[in-house]
């Protein structure tokens, strides 16, 4: 931290519905949304399992559940299993250009497609420039968008922060009919090597929670490490 920058100042939020699991409420633990971090604090801050939605900075902090569970990739471990093969081979025909954090209309037009499609009425399918480009990008780091392309048409965004030691995957966004290329997988494949690329050892993919079956592929990219009682472990893989 610079002599400049302030230590973050941290709040508890009031319970709400938990986004993940029906039935529990949540809490979270958030850093000051007028607060604007340097890279490297934000860095620390998602290295002890702090995760953000534009420039809010948080993690759960539940009393009575657990659940929520950072997770990252050691790029250099990195073994895609069979299914993870086949997605990359799948995918050959795409082609990945890294585009600065800026609004596109095809990019937009594409990200409410996506949200029509598989969160309707979810509040992220809102026809708004501002707040679509708010949710993606932060003041905290530098961020990559990588467009998916076959040929011309532009078939998915992954969005990733650039920390110091690793990226951090934010969002990603694809065409509903391409939905049988597996292009949230073939994401992170895109980002794992770009990490490789820049020779940083991890990819942050923020949180697993096991009963969530909408985060179960989480779990494949192993071996996967996660954070816990402060500290990261390694957890293998699961056979493929």
């Amino acid at each position: 931290m610079t002599a400049s920058q302030k230590e973050p100042a941290f709040y508890i939020s009031m319970p709400h519905p938990c986004s993940y699991l029906p039935g529990r409420m949540a809490t979270m633990l958030f850093v000051s949304p007028q607060q604007v971090l340097d890279t490297r604090t934000f860095a620390e801050l998602t290295r002890h399992g702090f995760r953000r939605s534009g420039d809010f900075v948080y993690r759960p902090h539940c009393r009575e559940c657990q659940a929520c569970i950072p997770v990252r990739i050691p790029v250099g471990n990195f073994r895609p299993n069979r299914s993870q093969r086949r997605t990359w081979r799948r995918n050959q025909d795409l082609t990945v250009h890294r585009r600065e954090p800026e609004f596109k209309q095809e990019q937009f037009e594409l990200y409410l497609r996506y949200q029509n499609a598989r969160h309707p009425g979810g509040g992220m399918d809102e026809g708004d420039p501002e707040r679509y480009l708010r949710f993606l990008t932060t003041r905290h780091s530098a961020t990559d968008f990588y467009e998916l392309r076959l040929a011309d048409k532009l078939l998915g965004v992954a969005v990733a922060d650039i920390l110091p030691d690793g990226l951090s995957a934010v969002y990603t966004f694809y065409d509903p009919a391409a939905a049988t290329r597996g292009l949230g997988v073939f994401s992170i494949l895109v980002e794992i090597e770009r990490a490789k690329r820049l020779g940083l050892p991890w990819v942050y993919l923020g949180y697993w929670i096991a009963q969530c079956e909408k985060m179960s592929y989480k779990r494949n990219f192993g071996p996967l490490q996660i954070y816990e009682n402060g500290v990261w472990l390694d957890f293998p893989a699961p056979p493929c």
